[in-house]
């Protein structure tokens, strides 16, 4: 299934002279504030995220999986719905392929098929937490820091594949992230491990195009409960040192403890020009990859407000790779996408609306009271009317949860793949 223009046009039509009114009265507003909204709009427009391959289809737990009818049950059929998702939100213009879970059988048509979406390839990431098939070395103890060198060296070589894979397609960068770690005291030497991990990444450094990044993630738990070999956004950036110029630091909002102060650690690494990549979700314990902006949207506007900050001020940080990183346990996984998708964009947005230099003048003369009321100011704007402009200078769906509903998308899919197709991956 493919949305034409057309369809898109008659999707919008029953919402047009509403989202008209609601703009040009939020225009007026801004404009009397001094707010550029052109430019506000042309970010809003250039801002895309990249659609993980993986998460097309039903996530799951420990326990268990609950299939969601008419998922993509190959490459092809998640492109196209990436290609959707994009028509609706004009954000989605990027995919990231997880290896070996979607390996093109033809890259040429591939290639082709995802420019006809106007989609391009985004990061690409391996996998090293689950024993493939036909493996001759096991990852249940690690992988780049497995005390058994069979173990790193397959793991190396799953990397240095994957890195074949995406120059093929175009992708220009990598993302590690590694589940190794261990469950009880002693299992594990800790600085054994590290010098493992350190060894192994920069082997797979070595093997990155001229022009490619290494993007390393970290985790402070999950799967294992004890440690974890890359645990904090520290050791990451450590690690990304040690490798070099084009390794940085994979930001994932669910990859911390509780309360951590995320856009402290952001602020920090922009600095440091090694904010390479960021994943959004959302959470309200741990890494519980629930919808952007379901659980905490103040904590997601104040991460986006030291973001567009770094992304103006610090020239030494290259303009991060985009992520959604979720899983869609109970809900339709392309209705769950499209409001991650308008979570971010509103976020970003708001954070837009923020005046910094009023808000640099008001940290400098100490008013705590005016930094808080500068922040909330944008925060409390209702942006939608903005993001619904942005998308429909695109040619996008002015509401894209009511476009897709109405345009009875998932009947559709489920017309065509059937009720039982199931998505690879988790």
């Amino acid at each position: 299934m493919k949305l034409t223009d057309n369809l898109i046009a008659a999707a919008n039509k029953a919402s047009h002279s509403k989202h008209k009114s609601r703009f040009d009265s939020l225009a007026e507003i801004l404009s009397s504030e001094g707010k550029d909204i052109d430019k506000v709009l042309e970010k809003l427009e250039d801002f895309q995220v990249a659609i993980p391959s993986w998460a097309l289809g039903a996530g799951g737990t420990r326990f268990g999986r609950f299939g969601f009818k008419g998922e993509p049950s190959n490459l092809e059929q998640k492109i196209d719905d990436v290609g959707m998702l994009h028509k609706l939100t004009q954000t989605a213009g990027a995919v990231s392929l997880h290896i070996p879970w979607d390996v093109p059988q033809d890259y040429n048509t591939i290639k082709e098929l995802a420019a006809s979406h106007d989609i391009i390839f985004d990061a690409v990431n391996s996998n090293t937490f689950q024993d493939q098939k036909d493996s001759r070395a096991s990852y249940k103890h690690g992988s780049l820091s497995n005390t058994n060198k069979t173990s790193r060296d397959q793991a190396v070589a799953h990397n240095i594949e994957v890195i074949k894979i995406g120059d093929k397609l175009g992708s220009k960068s990598l993302t590690v992230w590694l589940a190794d770690g261990s469950n009880f005291p002693g299992q594990t030497n800790f600085q054994h491990a590290l010098q493992h991990t350190e060894e192994s990444l920069k082997t797979i450094y070595k093997a990155l195009p001229e022009d490619w990044k290494l993007f390393i993630e970290y985790k402070p738990y999950e799967p294992n409960f004890y440690s974890t070999v890359i645990q904090d956004w520290g050791t990451s950036f450590m690690l990304a040192n040690a490798c070099g110029d084009k390794a940085y630091t994979l930001v994932d909002l669910g990859h911390h403890l509780p309360n951590t102060n995320i856009e402290q650690i952001v602020s920090t690494l922009m600095m440091k020009g090694k904010l390479g990549g960021f994943h959004f979700n959302d959470s309200k314990y741990g890494d519980d990859d629930l919808t952007v902006g379901s659980v905490k949207p103040y904590a997601l506007f104040l991460i986006f407000n030291a973001l567009v900050y770094g992304m103006e001020n610090n020239p030494q940080n290259p303009y991060p790779a985009w992520m959604i990183d979720a899983s869609h346990n109970i809900k339709d996984p392309l209705e769950d996408l499209i409001q991650s998708l308008e979570a971010i964009q509103e976020a970003y947005a708001k954070a837009l609306l923020v005046d910094q230099t009023q808000l640099a003048v008001a940290q400098e003369a100490q008013d705590v009271v005016k930094c808080q009321e500068i922040l909330q100011q944008a925060y409390r704007t209702d942006v939608r009317p903005l993001l619904e402009k942005a998308r429909l200078n695109q040619g996008g769906a002015i509401r894209p949860i009511e476009a897709y509903r109405s345009l009875s998308i998932r009947k559709q899919l489920i017309k065509e793949r059937g009720e039982h197709s199931v998505a690879s991956g988790l």
